[in-house]
């Protein structure tokens, strides 16, 4: 499949998606959140994809919308359809299927902060900058920003974050629980898929379940997550890859999971 705004590469179970429009900080337009939603769907339909590892080429993960775009002068229709398409594309990432690590390798401002929000795990390089300007510049905010963001660093934090729009670095985004882990600048992507393999070496089928149950959480009694939890052992106790894990701890090894 060919992509004119994003890169695609499946290697070791990791389904890479690299935003592709260095020549303007990967700023998002339509065609790249089109091209970005296929992309993930492409990663949810291949049983040999564990994980998506998303990130950006060159200097940026991504610096929001590309303004030259909105000057072109859409109509009141088209803008509402290119403001939704980063609503479904964060909304994928939220919900798919498979674990999605976000790699901040640059600034990642607006959108790009959003769709890293959405994602499972944030990494972020040490120079790397995240922020939420949208109030600043009199936009508003959008991927379900005002409803993740609350719950990764408190009210509090989320208010200061979004009313002043102030950019933090990763050592400061980790020490808050925005983001995972602050990487070197050296080597960044090198360990981020490094942290992508551990993750894909886990079992899909019970990471699947486990994604599921953890975003509903919040939403949640104590009752219904244990009776959730509850179905889910049973279910997981149906497949080879759970026969696999106690085969693998019964004979000291590390278990080889096949999503099966």
């Amino acid at each position: 499949m060919n992509y004119e705004t994003i890169l695609y590469d499946m290697t070791d179970g990791i389904a890479e998606i690299r935003l592709n429009r260095p020549h303007r900080l990967n700023a998002v337009t339509a065609q790249l959140y089109d091209e970005l939603n296929a992309a993930l769907s492409r990663a949810e339909a291949d049983p040999d994809a564990r994980v998506v590892l998303l990130t950006g080429e060159g200097r940026a993960f991504c610096v929001g919308a590309d303004l030259k775009e909105h000057k072109a002068g859409r109509t009141p229709f088209e803008r509402r359809q290119y403001l939704q398409g980063e609503q479904k594309v964060c909304k994928r990432l939220l919900q798919l299927g498979k674990p999605v690590i976000a790699a901040v390798n640059g600034f990642a401002l607006g959108a790009g902060a959003e769709m890293a929000i959405a994602s499972d795990f944030v990494l972020m390089a040490e120079s790397a900058q995240i922020g939420l300007p949208e109030i600043s510049i009199g936009n508003f905010l959008g991927g379900g920003v005002t409803y993740l963001l609350p719950r990764l660093v408190g009210l509090a934090k989320a208010r200061e974050l979004v009313f002043l729009g102030e950019r933090i670095g990763g050592a400061e985004a980790v020490r808050i629980g925005l983001a995972n882990r602050a990487l070197p600048d050296e080597g960044f992507l090198d360990a981020a898929r490094d942290f992508a393999r551990r993750i894909a070496a886990k079992a899909p089928f019970s990471m699947q379940l486990a994604k599921e149950q953890l975003n509903m959480a919040a939403e949640r009694t104590l009752d219904a997550a244990l009776t959730a939890e509850l179905e889910g052992m049973m279910f997981v106790g149906t497949t080879r890859d759970w026969q696999e894990g106690v085969d693998a701890f019964a004979e000291k090894r590390a278990p080889v999971f096949r999503g099966e």
